[in-house]
């Protein structure tokens, strides 16, 4: 087995999210190596719409991370050379009925309490900003940080930049196990076609993080979480927005594995509405689901009554890397010296990235994090019980 140049830094998973870290890293002056089964964005971040969403998300750890990420991601528009399709688009939210749209309110002041910029729109004013929604909707919220990106885009370019600064890319080259020294550390990872050997690994392997932490001995409850998005035939520009249905929040937070769907529509710079959200935890069963499509599709003509006779092109799904407390794992594995993870976003991965690459590359070069990465520790799930 091909032995390669020792490195500072190998980062497992090509998609947006490892990306970001190597992009990160890399301007740190590490010398980093990112390693991936498939091709740039084979996984997760392929399938995502590109959101990046401060309105989905209640004030805490992660509403603090998306606010970073938010302006990471303005700064990267300028930064990176080539287009990666950004545009703050701005999201609405809309509520069906009265009831609805006091859980919105109340979660919109208390939105604003921690920094997001959220604007009440009243019943009859939801179609200036909207003309083609449907009539008789109590009301919603406007939120001008909502912003979109090409995923795969975006994850290519991140790379491209990482690479001139020194960062190698391997694709196409699984990784069989996790390298550990006679203390137990991180030395590398061994794929079929050699080693890589570097003091620090981190694990950005989306929906397999799971898998990849037990490479190295530890337990990280990662679970995929199936979602699907239909994509319409080209179309004049109609919706203006990212545009959803107050429900949406509250179905990202759930823990059902059940089948929960709840319209979001928007459109592309290219033409084509994007239709989601759905959301079910089956494995990682590829099959296609007629109920969910069905009821995205029928949930997003009576959202906007103009695409009921729209051709739907395709459709495709994604698997989503979901963690219990829907929160991601950030940061150093204490269980095993030189793991990090940066893993377990659920929908929220590419909105995220930037922020969890910062986040990481400050923690590796020595440098004090800009937010506390507690909420994120990858071993909280951890319940074994240690006698001293």
């Amino acid at each position: 087995m091909l032995m390669r140049q020792p490195l500072d830094v190998v980062i497992v998973g090509a998609g947006v999210v490892g990306a970001a870290c190597a992009y990160y890293t890399s301007r740190s002056g590490l010398s980093v190596a990112v390693v991936d089964r498939g091709p740039v964005a084979g996984g997760t971040t392929g399938a995502g719409e590109g959101n990046l969403l401060v309105s989905d998300k209640i004030p805490g750890p992660e509403l603090e991370l998306a606010l970073l990420s938010a302006s990471l991601w303005r700064q990267l528009s300028e930064e990176l050379s080539s287009d990666i399709e950004y545009e703050i688009k701005g999201g609405l939210v809309v509520a069906a009925s009265e009831e609805s749209l006091t859980t919105l309110s109340m979660t919109a002041a208390a939105q604003r309490g921690a920094g997001v910029e959220a604007y009440h729109v009243t019943s009859d004013r939801l179609r200036d900003a909207e003309p083609h929604l449907a009539p008789h909707l109590a009301g919603g919220v406007h939120y001008p940080q909502d912003a979109q990106v090409q995923p795969a885009l975006a994850a290519a370019q991140l790379l491209r930049e990482a690479g001139r600064c020194g960062a190698r890319l391997y694709p196409g080259e699984g990784v069989l196990g996790i390298l550990r020294d006679r203390d137990g550390a991180v030395c590398g990872v061994s794929t079929a076609r050699s080693e890589l050997r570097a003091p620090v690994v981190i694990n950005a392997a989306g929906t397999w993080g799971g898998d990849l932490a037990a490479m190295a001995g530890v337990d990280l409850p990662v679970l995929p979480r199936r979602g699907f998005v239909l994509v319409t035939e080209p179309l004049p520009r109609l919706i203006r927005h990212k545009v959803y249905a107050a429900e949406y929040v509250s179905d990202v937070s759930s823990g059902s594995a059940a089948l929960q769907t709840s319209p979001v529509v928007e459109g592309t710079p290219s033409g084509p509405v994007l239709i989601g959200a759905s959301r079910e935890r089956v494995g990682f069963d590829r099959t296609l689901s007629v109920p969910a499509i069905a009821r995205l599709a029928a949930q997003a003509a009576a959202l906007f009554p103009v695409l009921a006779d729209v051709r739907v092109m395709r459709a495709y799904h994604g698997f989503r890397p979901y963690l219990p407390d829907h929160l991601p794992a950030i940061g150093p594995d204490p269980r095993v010296p030189g793991l990090f993870h940066a893993c377990g976003h659920e929908g929220a991965g590419i909105g995220l990235a930037p922020a969890t690459g910062l986040l990481i590359a400050d923690v590796i070069a020595g440098r004090q994090p800009v937010l506390d990465l507690g909420p994120f520790a990858p071993d909280r799930f951890d319940t074994t019980c240690h006698v001293t």
